[in-house]
C-alpha cells in the first residue's frame, strides 16, 4: 500500500537505474518525501476532524527561526 502511494504521489518508479549511487539516493529521497507528506496529511486530519481550523501559515523565516536554524 505505501510503495504504491508512494509511486503515484512522488515518483518511486520514475527512475531508470543507471548505477547503484543514483538508484539509492532516488529511492532514499523518494520514501523520505512519501513519510513527509504522510505525516502532514496526519496533522491535517487530525486538525480539521477536531473541527478547528488550521493554523496560519508562517514564513520560512520564522520557522527556521523556531527552530534554530536562522542565521543572520
Amino acid at each position: 500500500m505505501c510503495f504504491e502511494s508512494a509511486k503515484s504521489e512522488v515518483g518511486l518508479d520514475e527512475y531508470e537505474v543507471r548505477s547503484w549511487h543514483g538508484w539509492y539516493r532516488h529511492i532514499t529521497l523518494a520514501l523520505f518525501a512519501q513519510a513527509l507528506l504522510t505525516v502532514v496529511k496526519k496533522d491535517h486530519t487530525e486538525q480539521t476532524q477536531k473541527g478547528g481550523s488550521l493554523p496560519p501559515s508562517r514564513s520560512l523565516q520564522t520557522f527556521k527561526r523556531s527552530r534554530g536554524l536562522f542565521c543572520p
